[in-house]
Protein backbone atom coordinates (compact mmCIF):
# COMPACT_ATOMS: atom_id res chain seq x y z
CA UNK A 1 0.00 0.00 0.00
CA UNK A 2 1.38 3.09 -0.97
CA UNK A 3 2.10 5.26 1.44
CA UNK A 4 0.40 9.30 1.08
CA UNK A 5 1.74 12.30 1.86
CA UNK A 6 0.44 15.55 3.96
CA UNK A 7 0.83 18.59 2.29
CA UNK A 8 -0.55 21.59 2.20
CA UNK A 9 -2.38 23.71 -0.66
CA UNK A 10 -3.30 27.38 -1.12
CA UNK A 11 -6.13 28.82 -2.80
CA UNK A 12 -7.39 32.44 -2.81
CA UNK A 13 -5.09 33.12 0.52
CA UNK A 14 -6.95 29.94 2.33
CA UNK A 15 -4.79 27.07 3.24
CA UNK A 16 -5.72 22.79 2.64
CA UNK A 17 -4.13 20.51 4.44
CA UNK A 18 -4.47 17.15 1.84
CA UNK A 19 -3.03 13.34 2.33
CA UNK A 20 -2.43 12.92 -1.65
CA UNK A 21 -0.23 10.12 -2.96
CA UNK A 22 3.60 10.98 -4.18
CA UNK A 23 2.15 11.06 -7.63
CA UNK A 24 -0.42 13.63 -7.22
CA UNK A 25 1.58 16.46 -5.39
CA UNK A 26 3.38 17.91 -8.46
CA UNK A 27 -0.53 18.36 -10.29
CA UNK A 28 -2.36 19.39 -7.23
CA UNK A 29 0.54 21.96 -6.89
CA UNK A 30 0.39 22.94 -10.52
CA UNK A 31 -3.79 23.10 -10.60
CA UNK A 32 -3.33 25.32 -7.37
CA UNK A 33 -1.33 27.43 -8.87
CA UNK A 34 -3.27 27.81 -11.99
CA UNK A 35 -6.12 28.83 -9.85
CA UNK A 36 -4.93 31.40 -7.76
CA UNK A 37 -3.35 33.10 -11.02
CA UNK A 38 -6.93 32.70 -12.69
CA UNK A 39 -8.25 34.28 -9.15
CA UNK A 40 -5.25 37.06 -9.52
CA UNK A 41 -6.64 38.24 -12.74
CA UNK A 42 -10.34 38.77 -12.20
CA UNK A 43 -8.99 40.82 -9.32
CA UNK A 44 -6.91 42.49 -11.07
CA UNK A 45 -9.11 43.18 -14.14
CA UNK A 46 -12.33 43.11 -12.78
CA UNK A 47 -14.63 44.95 -9.61
CA UNK A 48 -15.09 42.29 -7.78
CA UNK A 49 -15.24 42.84 -3.85
CA UNK A 50 -16.15 38.93 -2.46
CA UNK A 51 -13.62 35.87 -2.72
CA UNK A 52 -16.92 33.77 -2.98
CA UNK A 53 -17.50 35.57 -6.86
CA UNK A 54 -13.95 35.23 -7.97
CA UNK A 55 -14.07 31.62 -6.64
CA UNK A 56 -17.35 31.29 -8.79
CA UNK A 57 -16.04 32.85 -12.01
CA UNK A 58 -12.66 30.75 -12.09
CA UNK A 59 -14.65 27.94 -11.07
CA UNK A 60 -16.68 28.80 -13.98
CA UNK A 61 -13.64 29.39 -16.53
CA UNK A 62 -11.98 26.24 -15.80
CA UNK A 63 -15.38 24.16 -16.29
CA UNK A 64 -15.84 25.98 -19.42
CA UNK A 65 -12.71 24.85 -20.69
CA UNK A 66 -13.17 21.37 -19.93
CA UNK A 67 -16.04 21.09 -21.67
CA UNK A 68 -15.06 23.01 -24.42
CA UNK A 69 -12.53 20.19 -24.66
CA UNK A 70 -14.77 17.19 -24.78
CA UNK A 71 -16.66 19.17 -27.29
CA UNK A 72 -13.98 18.61 -29.38
CA UNK A 73 -13.16 15.95 -28.76
CA UNK A 74 -16.30 14.00 -29.62
CA UNK A 75 -16.30 15.59 -32.65
CA UNK A 76 -12.74 14.86 -33.47
CA UNK A 77 -14.19 11.05 -32.61
CA UNK A 78 -17.50 11.76 -34.97
CA UNK A 79 -14.97 13.35 -37.93
CA UNK A 80 -12.26 10.15 -37.61
CA UNK A 81 -15.34 7.55 -37.68
CA UNK A 82 -16.58 8.85 -40.95
CA UNK A 83 -13.27 8.63 -42.35
CA UNK A 84 -12.95 4.84 -41.55
CA UNK A 85 -16.58 4.26 -43.00
CA UNK A 86 -15.64 5.93 -46.06
CA UNK A 87 -12.18 3.79 -46.39
CA UNK A 88 -14.15 1.09 -45.67
CA UNK A 89 -16.38 1.64 -47.99
CA UNK A 90 -13.80 2.17 -50.64
CA UNK A 91 -11.82 -1.15 -49.70
CA UNK A 92 -15.25 -3.18 -50.12
CA UNK A 93 -15.75 -1.28 -53.76
CA UNK A 94 -11.94 -2.22 -54.98
CA UNK A 95 -12.33 -6.03 -53.43
CA UNK A 96 -15.62 -6.56 -55.45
Amino acid sequence: MKKQLKIKISIADRVYPMNVFPEQEESLRLAAQKINNVIKHFEENYAVRDKQDVLAMSALQFASKVEQMQLNDDKTDEEIEQRLIDLNEKLVDQIN
